[in-house]
């Protein structure tokens, strides 16, 4: 079923549930039923009991779930003793994706785009002592303290990160303990260390962080070309906004190079926008996905949109860089501009996840079960194993955002450059077959969906 262009405006207007997808977003599709439908039950009801979650969680499982033929449908409601274990009891073997969050979480994460925290994501570096500093949001206590991307924190409240590790792997201390439960006021004295050596010391309070996904933007002249670059962490409601004031920034450019390497996937009507407004002129009319339901739904079309995006870069290439943490929604966005414009991937194969969820509501919980998978205008959509880089690289956290030193990036200027992957990787060949089997590896080994990790490692 196609999906038409007076349909696409209204799908936008009915996007206000997400699913992460990709998470897609909650679909109300023309011409099918909306997954939420009237009002929840009342908390009080027993249809909220333990039991009574259980059952509408295998209700709308057997209706909506994409491997509903692979699920252990034959689990009693009353034997497990949350919603959560429900889950877990009936998903599909292939399943790591599908989750559960609660309504308030859902508010805060995806509506209101805040958490509370100091405002870092972090990258445990057990065999040097330390935690690396992924990325900062801006404005947080964080980012206010001075810490950056590729600061590393040696001491929390005078303990060595050593320490800290060594007492998390025994048991007798959590990340919690680390850092504080993420309420208002909470406070930690961090020691930290700058690329060049600088330390410091600095005492942050947590309060509500807004999580900004466009983390950098910059231009860059590579042999006479005007190439534009942004970071892109999440595809969320207000990454509308952030989209549209990053192309600003980039309009004119002759390459662009988008850094989706942390992104863990988002809206699909997102991702379309992002999309869109890097080769609107080669997608225009185009088909950018189809959405592939089980037998009790139709597969429906999906069309390349600009949404609210506004500036249009019109490129015949994109470079975009990803690692085995770029999942879902910017998956999308490299298998659905790959039939219409030159897509180079830089960095590590992708995490592998072509499906996506259209969010259920039980009574104050949020079901992200998987309900579709997507294939883009040439049908291609079977990367459960990822979506293999054209030029292989480590990622790497030299410094800030925007840092030529940066592995990927300058391996992605070497490209602009030369047309080519370096001569290095081109004499390296075996090493990288041998990194791709470990990354095959790990990526066989994650039990929950990248954004629940992804959240895990925010402070």
């Amino acid at each position: 079923m196609r999906v038409s262009k007076a349909c696409n405006a209204q799908l936008r207007k009915s996007y206000r549930l997400l699913a992460i997808a990709g998470a897609a977003t909650f679909l109300a599709a023309c011409g099918s039923d909306d997954v939420f439908t009237g009002e929840p039950p009342l908390l009080t009801n027993a249809q909220c009991s333990v039991t009574g979650q259980n059952q509408q969680l295998l209700n709308f499982m057997n209706d909506r779930y994409l491997w509903k033929d692979d699920m252990n449908s034959n689990v009693n409601p009353a034997s497990q003793n949350s919603i959560y274990a429900m889950l877990n009891a009936i998903r599909a073997p292939q399943d790591n994706f599908s989750f559960i969050i609660t309504e308030q979480e859902y508010q805060d994460r995806y509506v209101d785009a805040v958490f509370f925290g100091f405002g870092f994501g972090r990258n445990d570096r057990q065999d040097l002592g330390v935690i690396e500093i992924r990325y900062v949001y801006d404005g947080s206590p964080a980012s206010e303290a001075g810490l950056r991307r590729g600061d590393v924190i040696t001491e929390v409240d005078g303990v060595p990160m050593s320490t800290w590790f060594s007492r998390i792997n025994a048991g007798t201390a959590t990340w919690a303990t680390v850092f504080g439960p993420n309420e208002e006021g909470v406070e930690r004295t961090i020691t930290a260390r700058k690329p060049d050596g600088l330390e410091f010391t600095e005492t942050i309070r947590k309060t509500a962080v807004e999580t900004n996904t466009v983390m950098a933007t910059e231009r860059f002249t590579i042999d006479d070309k005007d190439v534009g670059y942004f970071v892109f962490d999440s595809f969320i409601n207000r990454s509308e906004s952030d989209l549209n004031t990053a192309y600003d920034q980039l309009e004119g450019v002759d390459e662009l190079i988008i850094d989706l390497r942390y992104n863990s996937g988002g809206l699909v009507r997102v991702a379309n926008q992002l999309a869109s407004q890097a080769a609107w002129n080669n997608v225009e009319n185009e088909i950018f996905l189809t959405y592939q339901y089980n037998e009790n739904f139709q597969d429906q079309i999906y069309y390349f949109d600009l949404g609210p995006g506004i500036a249009q870069l019109n490129l015949d290439r994109v470079y975009v860089l990803t690692t085995n943490s770029s999942c879902s929604s910017s998956e999308l966005v490299i298998n659905s501009l790959t039939p219409f414009v030159e897509v180079v991937t830089v960095g590590d194969t992708t995490c592998g996840k072509p499906v996506g969820q259209q969010p259920g509501q039980i009574c104050d919980k949020i079901v992200f079960a998987i309900t579709f998978q997507t294939v883009n205008a040439d049908g291609f959509g079977d990367y459960f194993d990822g979506l293999p880089a054209t030029c292989q690289v480590a990622d790497a956290i030299v410094g800030d955002w925007g840092d030529m030193n940066d592995p990927l990036l300058a391996e992605a200027a070497y490209h602009v450059s030369n047309g080519a992957c370096s001569a290095e990787l081109a004499a390296t060949d075996g090493a990288m077959s041998s990194a791709a089997e470990v990354e095959k590896a790990v990526r066989a080994k994650i039990t929950e969906h990248p954004q629940v990790t992804k959240w895990r490692t925010e402070h």
